[in-house]
């Protein structure tokens, strides 16, 4: 069974809504992807898609993905609803397709409609439906698959704690170690949302470390990036910009490598473990 229905804005239920059924929305092959585990520090080929395994067990699960979907279940929305509709889901063979409405999502326009007959349709209002949809649920698989996570955050509300940024005592207890040294009237009120989400990550690797290892990856960090002003005397870091954190961070990261062939220096902006 094909059903396309719609969630509705609002705090009054119902929530959802009919509005077809018996059409395919979406032509999607999963096989022809690849899928890769959701991480922040991953930016995705045009070929993959993230994804997250046992999403039945997440806080962020919607309820009626763990029912069997029954059609009647659902009134046929009314066109006082339209404008309030916050994302479509297309049920098709047991799987979810899901798409994000926005205002840029709604069309209101004439058009010459190219059928068996030319017929002007004056102001029509119309969804934008896209090629591809914002998220994909497989309940037989238990598994939820994407591209953009600040896209399907309006969706699966709460998902986006996937992509953590530090709170301010987070951020304050990476800045008090002893290997920073702020200065220039760089401080804590000047690290952007980008940093913060980054110092979440250093933060949490730099704990696990014995002091060995944040030696060597102090040396590390200096081998790569001589910009950074080091004291030995006291092993810190000067730090006075945006740039010069971010590259504290991608360096507590190990983010940094050196080619096999050529000895070119790199830096790595997206990572995927193996």
């Amino acid at each position: 069974m094909n059903q396309l229905v719609a969630r509705v804005r609002g705090r009054k239920k119902p929530f959802f809504y009919k509005l077809l059924s018996d059409k395919k929305i979406y032509e999607f092959d999963v096989s022809k992807v690849s899928l890769v585990e959701y991480s922040s520090e991953h930016l995705l080929d045009e070929d993959s898609w993230f994804k997250i395994d046992n999403f039945s067990q997440q806080p962020f699960f919607l309820n009626f993905l763990g029912k069997q979907f029954v059609s009647s279940e659902y009134n046929s929305i009314s066109k006082s609803k339209y404008k309030d509709i916050a994302y479509l889901c297309s049920v098709q063979d047991g799987e979810y397709f899901f798409q994000k409405v926005t205002p840029s999502s709604y069309v209101t326009k004439t058009f010459l409609a190219l059928g068996d007959e030319l017929v002007i349709e004056n102001n029509v209002d119309r969804i934008v439906i896209n090629n591809s949809p914002d998220a994909i649920y497989f309940k037989k698989e238990d598994r939820l698959i994407f591209r953009n996570l600040a896209t399907i955050s309006s969706i699966f509300n709460g998902i986006d704690i996937l992509y953590k940024e530090a709170t301010q005592e987070e951020v304050q207890k990476f800045l008090d170690f002893n290997f920073i040294k702020l200065s220039d009237g760089y401080d804590i009120q000047k690290i952007g949302k980008n940093n913060r989400k980054r110092i979440a990550l250093a933060l949490s690797t730099f704990e696990k470390m014995s002091d060995d290892d944040k030696d060597a990856i102090f040396d590390y960090i200096q081998d790569y990036c001589t910009e950074l002003k080091f004291e030995k005397s006291t092993k810190n870091f000067e730090i006075s910009s945006e740039t010069e954190m971010k590259f504290l961070l991608y360096g507590i990261e190990q983010r940094f490598y050196t080619t096999v062939y050529g000895k070119e220096k790199r830096l790595a902006n997206s990572v995927q473990r193996l």
